[in-house]
């Protein structure tokens, strides 16, 4: 894979519970990660929930292999929040890992 492809600085969160000084569970996301990406959009889906319209963009984040990223986590790209919704990666020449995501449909 060359280089110049991945022309994008993005950050790979995973969830993590902590406690609240409440003693309640909070789910924070804290960095994995920070790697060298190239996103593509797919296109928006314009949907409607609760009579009102919500705006989902697709996209293909591609990065280097890596082993230890999943669906429950999401990718940081400045002040967008991907969420990941699957994980494919290149079983023929073990180069690359895509990430199946989304932008503006937050699981929390």
């Amino acid at each position: 894979m060359e280089a110049g492809k991945l022309n994008r600085r993005v950050q790979i969160l995973h969830a993590q519970k902590q406690r609240a000084p409440g003693g309640q569970e909070v789910k924070t996301w804290v960095p994995l990660a920070k790697v060298w990406a190239s996103i593509r959009h797919k296109g928006g889906l314009e949907t409607i929930r609760a009579e009102a319209e919500a705006s989902i963009v697709q996209a293909s984040i591609r990065i280097r292999r890596r082993a230890d990223i999943d669906a429950t986590m999401r990718v940081q790209h400045g002040a967008d929040l991907y969420e990941i919704r699957a994980v494919l990666p290149d079983e023929v020449h073990r180069d690359y890992v895509d990430l199946v995501c989304e932008l503006g449909a937050s699981r929390g």
